[in-house]
């Protein structure tokens, strides 16, 4: 398995172990939208480490060639730590696919079911 898929399946899992402890300081339907899933596949800008979640911002190009930036929420990052993930596992330019619930107010941010 290359390192890319290893990190990949890393962090999805992490998006799934994170979203269940969201429920200790906000619930999850109180800014996402169980019914609005959202797909779409990009590369990585950033990802920011910062409590309590982190976020991962992929730059998307949509068939007009224009380019919207999503910020999708992760887990904790002493989560993703524990897990073997570091700041340097998701690198600037990395071609992810996202699998997620967007925002209630409609802005480009989901929470991230699933990261591949």
């Amino acid at each position: 398995m290359t390192r890319a898929i290893a990190v990949g399946l890393a962090v999805a899992g992490m998006m799934l172990v994170g979203a269940g402890s969201a429920s200790a300081h906000h619930a999850f339907a109180a800014e996402f939208d169980a019914n609005h899933p959202v797909s779409f596949k990009g590369r990585v800008s950033k990802m920011l480490w910062v409590n309590p979640h982190s976020w991962i911002y992929v730059d998307v190009k949509k068939p007009d060639g224009k380019v919207e930036t999503w910020a999708v929420e992760g887990g904790t990052p002493s989560v993703l730590f524990r897990r073997g993930l570091t700041k340097a596992s998701l690198k600037p330019g990395t071609e992810i696919v996202v699998d997620g619930y967007r925002a209630k107010d409609g802005s480009m941010r989901a929470n991230g079911r699933s990261v591949t």
